[in-house]
């Protein structure tokens, strides 16, 4: 189902341009409380969102983490979130730290290897609340954790772009009563277009022919193929997508950035199988290193 227009052209680069021209993405996420430690989700949504031509990127993250994290990506610099001592999140400092320190931000990514419980949950909520008319891109745990919070749509303000897979999606729909299919291919473009009018944002629904709905207008990409089919493609995603915000966001709005993503993450993809020869074995870093090179070929593609 396509009902949208044509994909835009993707806007050129500014030769003259400088740090400040491209935007800077605040990266959310990552969890420091055992059992279940988790960075990488951090590193690669930072990687896709400087891949996609930010110029800065603000990981967020419990300060335990943030040494490891810069480490795997030094062009990163970092925000240590304070924890309590068992690691977790406390939730009143995470909100004064993000509002002093990340007043730079053009857009958010919230949610990779974030967790789910009460402090990830209020976090989540805190961000999502703010009505300065910066754009969150909403990702995994972000989307676990709304569903749990009764009347979670009330406190929603920010201008955002959910990202669920089918599972997270099920999760989220469910909270809503709605009971739409997200796996079906018939059904897929209606469920995210259903999301995306409950809760006024845009839907980026991934699987095979990732759907993008703003609750009007409904496109699929026809790009892509089982080599997305690994652990952090989605976080690749979550930071392009912010990436092309930061930057074209006033241009373009959040439907046409989030499809110029979608569009650029799935032919990334492609362009590493064509030149591995077959479609397994693609680490998430290295679909990030694609995504310069899908963009470049799309905005040749839309020069006259």
């Amino acid at each position: 189902m396509n009902d949208a227009p044509p994909l835009p052209p993707l806007p050129p680069r500014d030769p003259a341009g400088h740090k400040g021209t491209f935007g800077c993405v605040c990266v959310v996420g990552g969890h420091a409380a055992a059992p279940d430690v988790m960075l990488g989700s951090v590193v690669l949504a930072s990687l896709g969102a400087l891949r996609a031509g930010a110029a800065l990127c603000i990981a967020a993250a419990p300060a335990p983490l943030v040494p490891a994290i810069l480490a795997a990506n030094p062009s990163a610099t970092g925000l240590p979130l304070p924890v309590d001592g068992d690691g977790r999140l406390v939730p009143h400092a995470v909100a004064e730290a993000i509002d002093l320190q990340a007043a730079r931000a053009n857009a958010f990514v919230l949610g990779p290897g974030l967790g789910t419980g009460f402090a990830e949950s209020q976090v989540t909520v805190r961000v999502l609340s703010s009505d300065d008319g910066r754009p969150v891109v909403v990702d995994a745990d972000a989307i676990n954790n709304l569903s749990t919070v009764p009347r979670f749509d009330a406190d929603l303000r920010a201008p955002m772009v959910l990202t669920p897979h089918p599972g997270e999606y099920r999760r989220i729909a469910s909270a809503l009563r709605i009971d739409l299919d997200p796996v079906d291919p018939v059904a897929r473009p209606a469920a995210a277009e259903r999301l995306a009018q409950r809760l006024g944002c845009v839907v980026a629904l991934k699987g095979h022919g990732t759907v993008v709905s703003d609750g009007h207008r409904t496109w699929t990409c026809a790009h892509g193929n089982d080599v997305l089919a690994v652990g952090g493609s989605g976080d690749v995603l979550a930071g392009v997508v912010a990436g092309l915000l930061a930057q074209h966001g006033r241009a373009l709005g959040l439907f046409d950035c989030t499809r110029l993503a979608v569009e650029a993450h799935a032919r990334a993809g492609e362009t590493w199988a064509a030149r591995a020869g077959g479609t397994a074995g693609m680490l998430a870093s290295e679909l990030a290193a694609e995504v310069p090179v899908a963009l470049a070929a799309m905005r040749t593609l839309a020069r006259p």
